[in-house]
């Protein structure tokens, strides 16, 4: 643990507002006073927290990021979207991971309030349809900018950035629709979320207006996991009565998905059709092309952290501004149907 003001204080023989003076370079201190304080913070090879600094100034210069998984891909070019804007801007960032748990996300608005940091931008977990009155509370008591990236939280107007992702479960679907599929079935995101009610809506439309039944059979809950996609797949591998295509609506699960696949000796799309949701280079790296609904996260990361900043700057303060980007599909040729 490195050294404190006390420690300071105590090395120097003087009081602590003496040192808060000379280490915010502000009020009157002798000068053989300061050479002590100085000699003290070199000896004892201090560093001052730049919270500190800026709590005791009343500006930090500080945002809070919030993402669900910091090991997806996915969050990693959102946070690197967002970290080339905040560079530009002077501001630094405090990341925090929630692994997709309400407690660590409540936890970690908690800090972000004590801290007093400038603003924060997160990809929330909560937005289904139960209402949460600790969470709602939590957030409003926040009393500094929020921008919400890539996904919404029901009954709330919060800044945002979001994708149209009842499009997007649209469009995955309707395109194995085209390709002459009509037993598809979907690995959902987590049904607590509005990203993934969204999506489920979107595959339902596209069943519908094509005239398709559909089968709760077909529909697999998920949780945006690799463990989850690959459990699911070996499942539907092992139906009687098997869907010819899959809509998988996250990278890590169609990940997991593919794994199943291998694991199985099957082939896709001779064997099971998949459209995934966000690229994964790794699977290009070893040569598996897989048909993917893009929402671009660098881009979403980017906008985020602009709106965030015009926030900060106190431009369109009063003025919710709530961005949905349209994703597009990438094809790969694993939507085919097999022949």
């Amino acid at each position: 643990m490195g050294a404190t003001i006390n420690d300071i204080a105590k090395k120097a023989g003087v009081s602590l507002a003496t040192v808060s003076r000379v280490l915010n370079n502000s009020g009157y201190v002798k000068e053989e006073t300061r050479t002590k304080i100085l000699d003290a913070i070199k000896d004892l090879d201090y560093t001052p927290s730049a919270i500190a600094r800026g709590l005791s100034k009343n500006e930090v210069n500080t945002i809070g990021v919030i993402v669900p998984d910091i090991t997806n891909s996915y969050f990693g070019e959102i946070i690197k979207g967002i970290s080339e804007v905040a560079e530009e801007q002077g501001l630094n960032i405090v990341l925090f991971n929630t692994d997709d748990k309400l407690e660590k996300e409540l936890r970690a608005l908690n800090v972000i309030k004590e801290q007093r940091l400038r603003g924060v931008i997160m990809t929330p977990i909560f937005g289904g349809d139960d209402f949460n009155s600790q969470y709602f509370n939590t957030i409003e008591s926040l009393s500094m900018p929020i921008v919400l990236v890539a996904a919404d939280i029901k009954y709330s107007t919060f800044n945002g950035v979001f994708v149209d992702n009842i499009k997007g479960g649209f469009e995955a679907t309707n395109l194995l629709i085209k390709e002459g599929h009509e037993k598809i079935a979907i690995i959902t995101g987590l049904l607590s979320s509005e990203r993934a009610i969204h999506e489920l809506i979107g595959y339902k439309k596209a069943l519908t207006l094509n005239n398709i039944r559909t089968r709760d059979e077909f529909i697999f809950k998920g949780d945006y996991k690799l463990d989850t996609g690959y459990k699911i797949t070996k499942k539907i591998l092992s139906m009687e009565d098997k869907p010819t295509a899959v809509v998988v609506c996250s990278n890590m699960m169609t990940l997991g998905c593919v794994k199943a696949m291998l694991e199985e000796h099957k082939k896709i799309p001779e064997d099971l059709s998949i459209v995934g949701f966000n690229k994964l280079e790794f699977l290009d790296m070893v040569g598996i092309n897989l048909t993917y609904v893009e929402d671009s996260p660098i881009e979403l990361g980017k906008a985020a952290m602009t709106m965030l900043n015009e926030r900060i700057s106190g431009k369109a303060i009063n003025e919710v501004k709530r961005i949905r980007i349209s994703p597009t599909i990438i094809l790969n040729g694993s939507e085919k149907i097999k022949k």
